[in-house]
């Protein structure tokens, strides 16, 4: 039996599918993703924690600048209509006697007594930048006689030590170790001869030799010394390098700072009045 050829089924092949074109491997665009990530948040950093200036090293103009005369108290035995004493007191007993420190008194940037340090620091991905410490709960009293400072004493109180970010406080106050060393001080050893008796307006450059006390460690230093009588108010301002491992410290770190020197400056910014 003849079968016609054309009868037979047509068998179809599938069609060809060309191949998909190469896609980029998604790893790299995770790797560039990570970079604008990294680099965004270390911008972040920088702009909203370090980006402030930090404040300026004591200096006796600033100090200087704003301070008026504490109020005047009248004398209980003054009786009405009674005119007061007009008589002058001589020079030297103007600043002759002991002076204590005055935390009440401000100058016109709104700062008062304080002492606190400054220390440079390195922070990852951003560069160096200056972090500073202040505790304004000082006392203290100094004594002149003459043109001599016989004897000088300044309490510090680490405890209420803040710096010029609050995410540093609690480092620092754990390298301090504040909770069994809250205080530091400083004791003058030597008496210092000014050379001439101080007068109101005269700026005065000084160095005082003493016993600087930090975390339960006592050393002599030598403060360089600015001060000026000005409406009653012994302003002294001052500064002296210092090596915190000399004191038992061990420099605060935290993932941001790559580094912190082991030596900074201790400043310190007073007012004192005539007691």
């Amino acid at each position: 039996m003849n079968t016609d050829l054309h009868s037979r089924p047509v068998r179809h092949l599938p069609p060809i599918t060309p191949p998909a074109p190469p896609r980029p491997r998604r790893w790299r665009w995770a790797a560039l993703g990570l970079v604008a990530v990294v680099a965004v948040a270390g911008f972040g950093v920088w702009w909203f924690v370090f980006r402030g200036e930090p404040p300026a090293p004591a200096n006796l103009d600033q100090a200087l600048a704003g301070v008026s005369a504490p109020a005047a108290t009248v004398p209980a035995a003054t009786v009405a209509g009674d005119a007061p004493a007009t008589t002058a007191a001589p020079v030297a007993s103007a600043v002759e006697g002991t002076w204590s420190i005055d935390r009440t008194i401000t100058n016109a940037q709104g700062t008062g007594s304080y002492t606190g340090f400054r220390v440079n620091e390195v922070l990852t991905g951003i560069g160096s930048s200056t972090a500073v410490g202040r505790t304004s709960t000082v006392e203290g009293t100094l004594t002149v006689k003459g043109t001599t400072l016989t004897a000088a004493t300044i309490d510090a109180r680490l405890s209420a030590l803040a710096t010029d970010d609050s995410r540093r406080d609690s480092a620092v106050q754990r390298a301090l170790d504040t909770s069994r060393f809250p205080n530091a001080t400083f004791v003058l050893t030597q008496p210092v001869d000014v050379g001439s008796v101080p007068v109101e307006g005269q700026r005065i450059t000084a160095a005082a030799t003493g016993d600087l006390t930090i975390h339960g460690v006592t050393r002599q230093v030598t403060l360089d010394l600015q001060a000026q009588l000005q409406n009653g108010v012994l302003v002294v301002v001052g500064s002296t390098d210092v090596r915190f491992s000399d004191y038992g410290v061990t420099a605060p770190t935290a993932p941001v700072v790559a580094s912190v020197d082991d030596h900074g400056v201790v400043e310190v910014q007073l007012y004192f009045v005539k007691r």
